[in-house]
């Protein structure tokens, strides 16, 4: 994919106190040896502690950046032939964004939301790039829910590949362990959708709710104990007529995949789209026991510019080097907003959110998120790619700006004259 090239150069202003960043790092354009992880050596804290919310900040950095440390976790292979992203200088010195009727920079914006690593880019260029707390360019960082938006993406390219023939099949068709469940008759729409109907509590601090108790048996690592939380769930709803965010139906579409493809997640997104977008390292994925199948919802961990590459990738709606690895209409129809049949409208597309606002709306704008301040955002009629990965404090408050638009919108309005 020719997104990168380019010589060595500073990429962000220095006044702004950012760091001079390698446009091609230590990682070789040429070899395929990869360096030693940085960070493999830090002490860090539980899974639980994690959802707990219970790690101090330089723990929670630590233990952030070696998440394929605290399950088993399988290895996404990055390409033989990475290339450095072009660079560009577009970006202005100042970015000022409106939040609760103040006006805040893009430096606010990093150091109140405890942004580790961040970068922009514009029509596939470099625009801006920083990383703190001692992360830097080989320094893997954990999705979680961003994890999702992957797992959509891939089940697009099974469609493609004729691995799953649409999105109105039977999940039961693929995975025939769920019949007689409470997901006997949803389909894989109404997975991605989050529309199965079924009951679910998604309080990630909450030790009782239904997040923990799938995390708890994660942390078991016992094949099929992840699957069969799912088994016992209750319908609440019929399938498609009522929306529940779920980390659980997540796990249902990873066992779609896995059974569809018979491969694991891992490998078919290494050959699909990781080897071929050029990421320059690889990435990792949880599993639900040794050897056993991705954890769908979260998990996932790469590099900074590797987000941003896949974020490009979705950008050309799944074209690399002019083949299509996706359906032809599947990411405008993954991220758009969806009406329920009683005419309720929700701001969920495929395991994507939708954009709230008008701005967003207006550019047709989406982002996949995770807890703790992970965020993939995408404006494809600015094409623009924000990628922030972030520690917060909570799983869902900054203390500051949480998942608010304002900044990434500032970003692209203050891009227009280009």
């Amino acid at each position: 994919m020719n997104l990168l090239n380019s010589n060595l150069r500073p990429i962000a202003n220095p006044g702004r106190g950012l760091i001079f960043v390698l446009a091609c790092l230590i990682v070789s354009c040429t070899t395929t040896e990869e360096e030693p992880y940085p960070h493999s050596e830090e002490p860090i804290g539980t899974a639980s502690q994690i959802y707990d919310a219970a790690l101090p900040h330089d723990l929670a950095v630590n233990t952030f950046r070696n998440t394929d440390q605290l399950f088993a976790s399988r290895k996404v292979t990055r390409s033989d032939h990475p290339e450095p992203f072009p660079l560009n200088d577009m970006l202005p010195k100042e970015v000022h964004f409106t939040f609760r009727d103040s006006v805040y920079t893009l430096d606010d914006y990093i150091e109140r939301n405890r942004v580790t690593a961040m970068l922009i880019l514009k029509d596939g260029q470099n625009l801006f790039e920083t990383y703190r707390f001692g992360n830097t360019g080989q320094t893997r960082w954990m999705s979680m829910s961003i994890s999702k938006s992957i797992v959509s993406t891939l089940i697009g390219a099974a469609i493609h590949d004729g691995y799953i023939e649409n999105i109105d099949d039977p999940v039961t068709r693929y995975v025939p362990d769920l019949e007689g469940t409470a997901y006997d008759g949803t389909t894989v729409e109404n997975i991605l959708m989050m529309t199965s109907g079924v009951s679910w509590n998604e309080d990630y601090t909450d030790p009782e709710s239904d997040r923990r108790r799938l995390l708890e048996v994660q942390i078991s690592q016992q094949p099929g104990a992840v699957l069969g939380v799912m088994k016992e769930l209750e319908r609440e709803h019929e399938p498609g007529t009522f929306y529940r965010y779920n980390t659980g139906e997540t796990q249902i579409a990873a066992e779609v995949l896995h059974h569809a493809t018979g491969r694991t997640l891992s490998g078919y997104l290494s050959d699909r789209i990781w080897q071929q977008i050029g990421a320059e390292a690889d990435a990792y994925w949880w599993l639900d026991a040794e050897e056993g199948i991705e954890i769908g919802g979260s998990g996932f961990s790469a590099t900074l510019r590797d987000y941003a590459r896949f974020g490009q990738f979705v950008l050309n709606y799944g074209v690399i080097n002019g083949e299509a690895v996706l359906p032809e209409n599947w990411i405008r129809e993954a991220t758009t907003p969806k009406t329920l049949p009683d005419g309720t409208d929700i701001d969920y597309g495929y395991l994507w959110w939708t954009a709230e606002t008008p701005a967003g709306r207006r550019d047709g704008a989406f982002s996949a998120d995770g807890i703790f301040g992970q965020t993939l955002y995408l404006n494809p009629s600015k094409n623009v790619v924000i990628v922030v990965l972030s520690a917060w404090p909570e799983p869902l408050e900054s203390g500051m700006f949480d998942y608010d638009w304002s900044v990434f919108e500032a970003v692209v309005d203050s891009l227009r004259p280009y």
